[in-house]
């Protein structure tokens, strides 16, 4: 230990996000700082080690020979101290922090928070809406709500429900859908950010008419949504999205064909790391209020074909 009081801790800081980063801004960024004080820390800090760690170059900065090696090193001293700090901060079980989508975030789990609430007024959540990425053995995350594939390294992960899609509309525009073709005469609202298309659910459920015709082209599915309530056309939606309105009475589901999509719903927690009962009990709420939805969903449910896109927690 006696060799840390060498260097200043502000300058390995820097060093490492520096190495780890790969630029004097990104590093600044993270830290918070100038790239000016970012510089200066990493020329103390190698003045005080007595070695070079980068060469400078004309495309900016290079790890020496030395300091590649010593960068990896210290990027693995401050992943423990991080891990270290986080399990400090998942101690506390009267906070439960929850990474999820937004879309999950504000059409399912916003409408049901109180229920939870009422059933563990012990337990407060934190909700961070994000499709980012979240390094859960740095973070002071608990819990992350993923869809995709599954299988992603470096974290565990628990399946609870798969994905399935079908048709919702406005109710008035239910009343002109008797037949799976008169789905080929309405408009069509769609996501544009959705693989899973309109020709696919129609061939899985064994219907051979051609697809609604698309109206509308949207970049988020939340604005899908929205659309399909106002009654601009027919839209593939999944349960997560859809299942308050249906209850709600603001779409209909004309058919009860549901069609899996290959992906799966999926907790995704810190591998390594003692699940508390925090973390266990909202996943079995979860789990209860997932299964009563699903009971509210009559129809038959086609398997995937395995093509779908992977997607990452």
């Amino acid at each position: 230990m006696k060799n840390l009081n060498q260097v200043h801790l502000n300058g390995l800081r820097a060093l490492e996000a520096v190495g780890r980063l790969g630029s004097l801004q990104a590093a600044a960024d993270e830290l918070g700082v100038t790239v000016g004080a970012v510089s200066q820390q990493v020329i103390r800090a190698e003045e005080q080690l007595g070695r070079p760690i980068f060469d400078r170059t004309a495309r900016g900065l290079r790890e020496t020979a030395f300091g590649g090696p010593f960068l990896a090193t210290l990027s693995a001293g401050f992943r423990q101290l991080s891990e270290a700090v986080a399990t400090t901060r998942r101690s506390d079980d009267a906070i439960l922090t929850i990474s999820v989508a937004p879309i999950f975030a504000s059409r399912w789990l916003i409408h049901r928070i109180d229920r939870f609430a009422a059933l563990h007024p012990d337990i407060s959540l934190r909700i961070e809406a994000t499709t980012m990425l979240v390094d859960l053995a740095r973070s002071d995350v608990d819990l992350c709500i993923r869809v995709g594939p599954g299988g992603w390294p470096d974290v565990k992960t628990d399946y609870f429900l798969p994905q399935v899609l079908f048709p919702v509309c406005a109710p008035a525009l239910a009343e002109k859908i008797r037949t799976p073709k008169d789905l080929s005469k309405q408009p069509a609202v769609v996501d544009g950010n959705e693989a899973f298309t309109w020709e696919r659910w129609l061939e899985a459920a064994g219907l051979d008419v051609p697809p609604p015709r698309a109206r509308h082209v949207f970049s988020d599915a939340s604005l899908c949504l929205d659309a399909a309530m106002a009654g601009q056309g027919v839209l593939l939606a999944f349960p997560v999205l859809a299942s308050w309105a249906l209850r709600e009475g603001r779409l209909v589901a004309p058919f009860p064909i549901r069609v899996e999509t290959g992906m799966g719903y999926y907790f995704v927690t810190a591998p390594g790391v003692p699940e508390p009962r925090k973390v266990t009990v909202f996943k079995q709420w979860l789990r209860a209020a997932m299964a009563e939805d699903a009971d509210g969903f009559s129809g038959a449910v086609i398997p995937a074909r395995r093509s779908a896109s992977p997607s990452s927690p």
